[in-house]
């Protein structure tokens, strides 16, 4: 028996020995010490009392490693926090306190690897909070610290770097091409975040527009500058997708730079490796927009032609062809268009023969007196069925109607071709060609 309550007791005291050498590595040489301010701090941090908890925490602070408790690091950023509010006139001792607050960050990143990531993200928002008076020492900080977190940054700390940059490049201290970067890879790691539910995808967005918003009015891109910056790279690279993404995104934003060859080019590559009838009707608005029918009618053809335009999509895009080819003077292709918005989608039909009876009654037609008229007999057919298709266009249709009856012939005129009221008559002009009924003014 005895045998047995001593090896009980040789086994105790292993353990005890083995849990104090355990202990001594955790919480340091001193680890009674470590443990009982730790203890201490906690208790009174608990009960949010930070004025009595501060010194108890500095002291466990001193004695223990970093190793010993995350939230001695976690807990010393909330106290040091309020301390720093607390003396906020005081400059001197306020910068001091706001050195050691990134030092407790800097270990919460090194010894704590696992909760790096939301470390650097609080450190960056105290940064901001903190380091305002310093802005070249806040551009370094957020830089280096979004250089590490990427997409795994808080999507308001972008918003904060590119203020930042912005004041600088004001200042003279950043250069224009510095602060592009900046907004190049914020809209790059915010596009790359996975929200976890519909929410944090809001909040996402919300900050993708104010980025894009601080951006624009900050008016540090001109389009001579994204000219300057992106041309080369594109020359050297015209089928980078990326590349082109990027410049069509930050032209587009930009006032008056659209219109240029670049922007042209770069909307040409992402068309062509990622095709879609968005992406050819935006190749359709430049190219229209440059009075180029052909590649225009080229792309609008493509957009329409895409299997993921829908009908009424499509019926959309005709009737916009339509129109455009009809301003350019292409009457046949202008008609052609027109002919198919009403199957596509009813809901359109009234325009589109409010169209057609528009490009009938303005395209020019040769001959003798009753064949220069007889395409007002057509305008004014389609402009009556634009009436019956939609009730809203009545009016426009009935003064169409007035304008394009005053150019009917005479009645004597016409039967000096022999022809009367009533009569059927096919007109062929312009590459069109219609069937009628003869219209005389008395």
């Amino acid at each position: 028996m005895k045998r047995i309550v001593l090896l009980i007791s040789v086994a105790a005291m292993a353990l005890f020995a083995s849990s104090t050498v355990s202990a001594q590595g955790k919480f340091g040489p001193d680890s009674a010490e470590c443990i009982k301010y730790l203890s201490y701090y906690t208790e009174y941090y608990k009960q949010k009392n930070y004025d009595s908890a501060l010194p108890n925490w500095r002291k466990a602070y001193s004695l223990c490693p970093p190793t010993a408790r995350y939230s001695m690091l976690s807990d010393g950023t909330t106290l040091l926090r309020n301390l720093i509010n607390k003396n906020a006139k005081n400059a001197v001792y306020r910068a001091k306190l706001v050195d050691s607050l990134m030092t407790v960050y800097d270990q919460r990143v090194e010894f704590w690897p696992k909760y790096a990531i939301s470390s650097l993200n609080n450190k960056a928002l105290d940064m901001y909070n903190y380091m305002k008076n310093d802005p070249e020492r806040l551009y370094a900080g957020l830089n280096d610290i979004v250089a590490q977190t990427k997409e795994e940054t808080r999507a308001n700390i972008f918003l904060f770097q590119l203020n930042t940059a912005i004041d600088l490049f004001r200042e003279g201290t950043v250069d224009a091409e510095k602060v592009i970067e900046i907004y190049e890879n914020a809209i790059k790691y915010l596009g790359m975040m996975t929200p976890k539910n519909d929410t944090e995808k809001r909040s996402i967005d919300k900050t993708v527009e104010d980025v894009e918003s601080l951006f624009i009015t900050s008016q540090v891109a001109s389009c001579d500058n994204l000219i300057a910056l992106f041309g080369p790279r594109y020359e050297a690279d015209p089928q980078n997708l990326d590349l082109a993404k990027n410049i069509v995104r930050m032209m587009g934003i930009t006032e008056g730079c659209t219109d240029n060859d670049l922007f042209l080019n770069a909307v040409t590559t992402m068309h062509t490796q990622e095709p879609s009838h968005t992406s050819a009707y935006y190749l359709y608005k430049l190219y229209a927009g440059r009075g180029d029918v052909d590649n225009a009618v080229k792309y609008m053809d493509e957009a329409i032609a895409a299997e993921a335009s829908d009908a009424v999509t499509d019926a959309g895009y005709y009737y916009e062809l339509a129109a455009f080819c009809f301003k350019s003077s292409k009457y046949a292709q202008a008609f052609e268009a027109a002919q198919k918005v009403a199957d596509l989608d009813p809901s359109l039909a009234g325009k589109a023969y409010m169209l057609m009876g528009t490009i009938w009654g303005s395209v020019p037609c040769g001959g003798n007196d009753i064949e220069q008229r007889a395409k007002y007999w057509v305008a004014v057919d389609y402009m009556n069925k634009a009436k019956a298709a939609d009730e809203t266009l009545a009016e426009d249709a009935t003064n169409h109607i007035r304008q394009y009856s005053a150019y009917y012939p005479q009645t004597a005129e016409a039967f000096m071709y022999d022809f009367t009221n009533g009569q059927s008559y096919t007109v062929s002009c312009g590459g069109m060609r219609a069937t009628t009924t003869v219209r005389t003014q008395n």
